[in-house]
């Protein structure tokens, strides 16, 4: 069994539930179902920090739908990949 992944915030030791990614040339960041490993440049969060979090200003924030139950596979490297091809 894999450990626990903890949310990225400071000072939050939840367990994280999403994964959140930018694509800084579409300007857009990308909330969805929590990633299957660990990227260098995605943070996990838990579910209140993800129901809280907003777009930096200028940006286009894009909320995947996530069950929280079971962690998917990494949809979310899909998306964030969909959205640089169409741009």
């Amino acid at each position: 069994m894999s450990p626990v992944r903890i949310c990225s915030r400071t000072a939050c030791k939840e367990p994280a539930v999403f994964t959140l990614t930018y694509v800084y040339r579409d300007s857009t960041a990308v909330l969805g179902p929590l990633a299957a490993y660990v990227e260098p440049h995605c943070y996990d969060l838990c579910s209140a920090h993800a129901a809280r979090l907003t777009a930096p200003m200028g940006w286009e924030l894009v909320r995947l739908p996530a069950d929280e139950s079971s962690p998917s596979t990494d949809d979310l490297e899909a998306l964030a990949d969909a959205v640089r091809e169409a741009a």
